[in-house]
């Protein structure tokens, strides 16, 4: 019995070669336009392009909002907090805890939180040369990049159920 849908090496057939063939088109625009804009992380784009090609576009319109305000959420409090207390545990864990209280209050789904967090790490616990708030600004845009352009190529060109 092979996988539903239609990745097991013996369900190999034209559904899964579309999928991946959508998938890699819109992973390298992703890098394509993060690198022109001259963003030092780009790989943050084509990992969101991963994340909002893998639903339908229903799907990908509500997992891309929530990513979206997370990053947000997560980058601007990681760009307020990041110059005062640096990489300090307590601050990081408290700031988790907020974040998540924020997301219930907006009503946002739970990967906004999650994408929260991510965010919050990336731009509170990694070493870097720059100041937190270009870091926070450079994740935002690397995410709406990888965003726009799976939603893009989804609405596009959407992937077909399976038979």
């Amino acid at each position: 019995m092979g996988d539903p849908q239609g990745w097991g090496v013996t369900q190999l057939n034209r559904q899964s070669l579309v999928q991946s063939t959508r998938t890699t088109i819109a992973a390298i625009g992703s890098i394509l336009v993060a690198r022109a804009l001259g963003l030092p992380e780009y790989y943050w784009a084509p990992i969101t392009t991963f994340v909002v090609m893998q639903s339908t576009l229903g799907a990908a319109l509500d997992i891309s909002r929530d990513r979206l305000i997370g990053t947000a959420l997560g980058a601007a409090t990681g760009a307020l907090l990041a110059p005062h207390f640096g990489s300090n545990s307590i601050m990081f864990g408290t700031a988790v805890l907020v974040l998540g209280l924020i997301c219930a209050a907006l009503r946002v789904g739970r990967s906004a939180y999650r994408f929260s967090g991510i965010t919050l790490a990336v731009v509170m616990l990694m070493p870097r040369s720059e100041p937190p708030w270009l870091a926070a600004t450079h994740r935002f845009v690397e995410v709406s990049i990888g965003v726009l352009i799976g939603l893009a190529v989804t609405a596009l060109w959407p992937a077909r159920e399976a038979v």
